[in-house]
């Protein structure tokens, strides 16, 4: 038989919730004593060790064994934790959010199984408004560098010691620092035009 594998958490038994907890039970014939969950994985294990001296189970089953007696594995066991109220109305408010979350998507996919049509007019609504927002982009890109190059022309023609027809206050000259990559990023909405 090949050797048991030890766990993620190194402690065989303790194991590790999705939230980053460790958890534990101690199981004995039909009796499932749970020992709840801690944050780290070696305060679950010195709880372990309290609950198996409790219950008189052999030595050989702790999970540290430089612990000698009942006393000593309780003193470095961690003080079990108190679900307060608050605690168990975030736990029921998340439960409730997620119980929504799972109808909406049945509700959801029952409603694209017997519409079809009305899916395939949402997806060509959606595309169409994709390829708005990609011709929008691209007009107020090729607006931007023809008023770059506009000002640009006129900061030569100012510095070749010409004259402009932009006044000295006018403020087309910040038009220079505009942005005219030629990016065409989905998530571009267009806020940051000075960024180069």
């Amino acid at each position: 038989m090949p050797p048991r594998r030890r766990s993620a958490s190194g402690y065989r038994g303790v194991r590790q919730r999705p939230n980053g907890g460790f958890y534990a039970e101690i199981r004995s014939g039909d009796l499932r004593l749970s020992l709840g969950t801690y944050d780290t994985a070696h305060e679950n294990a010195r709880a372990f060790d309290a609950a198996a001296w409790r219950l008189g189970r052999p030595r050989l089953q702790m999970k540290f064994p430089d612990v000698h007696t009942l006393q000593q594995a309780l003193d470095l066991a961690p003080p079990p934790r108190l679900n307060s109220a608050q605690d168990r109305a975030e736990h029921t408010a998340l439960q409730r959010r997620l119980l929504v979350a799972q109808e909406d998507e049945r509700v959801m996919a029952e409603w694209r199984r017997r519409h079809p049509e009305d899916v395939a007019y949402e997806q060509e609504y959606w595309a169409g408004r994709r390829e708005e927002d990609t011709r929008r982009r691209r007009e107020e890109r090729l607006d931007r560098r023809c008023r770059k190059a506009l000002a640009c022309t006129q900061a030569d023609l100012v510095n070749a010691g010409g004259w402009s027809f932009f006044t000295e206050e006018d403020e087309r000259w910040f038009d220079i620092w505009l942005s005219t990559s030629d990016d065409t990023n989905d998530d571009d909405d267009g806020a940051d035009d000075w960024s180069d």
